[in-house]
């Protein structure tokens, strides 16, 4: 072939890749942009919403309070879970009240839920002060890895309340000894 046609197919070639890319992304982004199949025999699912956050538990008495370590190295906070507090409700939202100590004995109280599914979620229910909880009404659910949520919540959500991979609460009476170091948490 002589070197001017090689130079001509090559120019043709390059031609036919140059427009081909606009019209290969126009066919990708049609799926994108195309509405939603109109079946009426497929029904969305609706969004999961959660049916009643129950009562709040009684406050916590130091006897029941079982010491958890998180995964932070370098923390100047003890955290402690209530073991009378933990429960798993029909919808397998975990509740439990988490006591969070600094290094001078303050403490801050909160009865909060974390949902076992596969990024894991958590809503505080209440704050505690002075013997009582204070309601939190109408608190969102948040992915423990957003901003919003404690560190310490991601890791009761990761190793101690929820069965890894399964994405499913442990069962209550797990959860103690668990928390306490004394299980294999990501079991």
């Amino acid at each position: 072939m002589s070197p001017r046609k090689t130079a001509t197919r090559s120019l043709f070639l390059i031609i036919a890749l140059t427009a081909a890319g606009p019209l290969a992304a126009a066919d990708r982004d049609r799926f994108i942009s195309e509405p939603m199949d109109t079946n009426p025999n497929v029904k969305e699912v609706e969004p999961w919403k959660e049916q009643a956050a129950g009562k709040l538990p009684p406050w916590p008495q130091d006897a029941d309070l079982v010491e958890f370590h998180t995964g932070e190295q370098s923390t100047p906070f003890r955290y402690y879970i209530d073991t009378k507090s933990l429960s798993v409700d029909a919808q397998q939202i975990v509740r439990y009240t988490v006591v969070v100590e600094s290094g001078s004995g303050a403490r801050n109280v909160a009865y909060e839920g974390i949902r076992c599914t596969p990024n894991g979620q958590h809503r505080i229910y209440a704050y505690g002060g002075s013997g009582k909880f204070e309601p939190v009404p109408d608190a969102p659910w948040h992915l423990v890895t957003d901003r919003a949520v404690p560190p310490y919540a991601r890791d009761l959500q990761r190793f101690f309340l929820c069965v890894p991979l399964k994405f499913e609460p442990r069962p209550i009476k797990e959860m103690p000894r668990i928390l306490s170091g004394r299980g294999n948490a990501r079991d």
